[in-house]
């Protein structure tokens, strides 16, 4: 097998992987039938189109003379040097389009919603190609993606520097606009519109669904009123979702009026035992760090906290440090950190149980002392620590404002 590493395209460490005595080439996720994304709708750091493009032209030149059978690791195969050839090239050429013609506009002055409204079509050299058509990424967001990529969440507009958050602006938009009752009378309109307006639909009603988060900016919004919106931009929504040929964008907008329906959505599945036992100390500190209530423990711990923690039987050591609301991990012994107010002493099964112990992580662990499977000779100095811990919210709202 000969490998060509393509970092920074479908994901940080991808690759892709050609087999010489079968003249097939595995081009991974860098190149399957569809769009791909630049930025996950789900959530993701930015990924580079230029690098993408880049790496395309590389394993063209590397492999295209030699490959007769492509194909990726969720689609199907493509046979035929000169098809391969030219699938590749096409998807080169889309990435690179994205990439460039984002650049271009950024030049000119335009942000990254305008120019995903300025370029709703490929060319038509890549555009007639079906296996660029944006089954799964979409145009309309990669464009914003790459934007994103270079220039950040900010457009330069100070306007957009110190927005109101949604609960606020929405009850201000709703009293500037005549009430509750009107922006829905006219949402209503621009539903029956002929073409039906659904995009103006969902943001006008997304200011009186988050009018009703109760900040006391503006006029309450009645709950006859409020049912109205949701029930008027769930329609909306499921109308943008039956429309979308993007599969992404169709889930979510199904999603979201789901939710104006019936409530968040409960999760699925809870807790990833595999993933937790294959984590560094580091990995779980850190994932414990992210978990501290920042602003309640800088206020109330002015001192820091320092905890070792001592691994039975695999020899492993570590320090975390609580100041300024932030849990510090060292390797070792942190001899700048001061003398540790207590140590503790568990096994990594141990440890494991108590990362999957979610919003009882407190409670276990005091059993887990109790019954002598955890050693710590300050317990008190831990248990504060602990009591930072905050943990995640399975049954967020997205679509609806949280109830506080």
């Amino acid at each position: 097998m000969v490998f060509q590493l393509t970092p920074g395209t479908e994901c940080p460490a991808e690759m892709n992987f050609y087999f010489p005595e079968l003249r097939t080439l595995c081009m991974a996720e860098n190149s399957t039938h569809t769009l791909h994304n630049i930025l996950s709708l789900r959530g993701a750091q930015v990924r580079d189109a230029h690098v993408w493009s880049t790496y395309l032209t590389e394993a063209i030149r590397t492999f295209g003379a030699h490959t007769e059978v492509e194909f990726a690791s969720h689609h199907w195969p493509r046979w035929g040097q000169d098809n391969i050839i030219e699938f590749l090239s096409n998807q080169r050429d889309m990435y690179a389009y994205l990439n460039d013609q984002t650049l271009r506009l950024i030049d000119q002055g335009f942000t990254g919603i305008e120019i995903a409204e300025k370029l709703q079509h490929l060319p038509p050299g890549l555009a007639e190609h079906w296996y660029n058509r944006g089954y799964y990424g979409s145009l309309s967001h990669n464009f914003k993606a790459v934007y994103q990529r270079y220039i950040g969440w900010f457009d330069g507009n100070p306007a957009h520097l110190w927005n109101l958050p949604p609960t606020q602006a929405g009850a201000k938009y709703v009293q500037a606009m005549g009430g509750p009752a009107e922006v829905v009378r006219i949402a209503q309109r621009a539903y029956d519109a002929e073409p039906p307006e659904y995009r103006w639909v969902v943001e006008l009603l997304n200011h009186v669904i988050f009018a009703s988060g109760g900040t006391g900016d503006g006029p309450e919004v009645p709950a006859d009123v409020l049912r109205s919106a949701k029930q008027l931009q769930a329609k909306a929504m499921t109308q943008l979702g039956y429309g979308a040929e993007n599969g992404t964008w169709r889930n979510f907008y199904l999603t979201g009026a789901e939710e104006l329906r019936t409530g968040p959505q409960k999760p699925t599945s809870h807790g990833a035992s595999d993933l937790v036992k294959s984590m560094s100390l580091e990995q779980f500190f850190t994932a414990m760090a992210k978990s501290i209530d920042g602003p309640k423990a800088a206020t109330e711990q002015r001192s820091s906290i320092v905890l070792r923690w001592v691994l039975t039987g695999t020899g492993q050591e570590c320090t975390t440090t609580l100041r300024n609301g932030v849990l510090i991990y060292v390797e070792g012994q942190d001899t700048l950190a001061g003398k540790p107010q207590a140590t503790i002493s568990l096994t990594r099964a141990a440890l494991d149980q108590l990362a999957l112990s979610g919003i009882q992580f407190k409670k276990n662990f005091d059993t887990a002392v109790t019954n002598g499977d955890i050693q710590v000779d300050d317990q008190a100095a831990a248990e504060t620590v602990f009591g930072y811990l905050t943990f995640p919210d399975p049954v967020f709202p997205i679509v609806t404002p949280r109830v506080l």
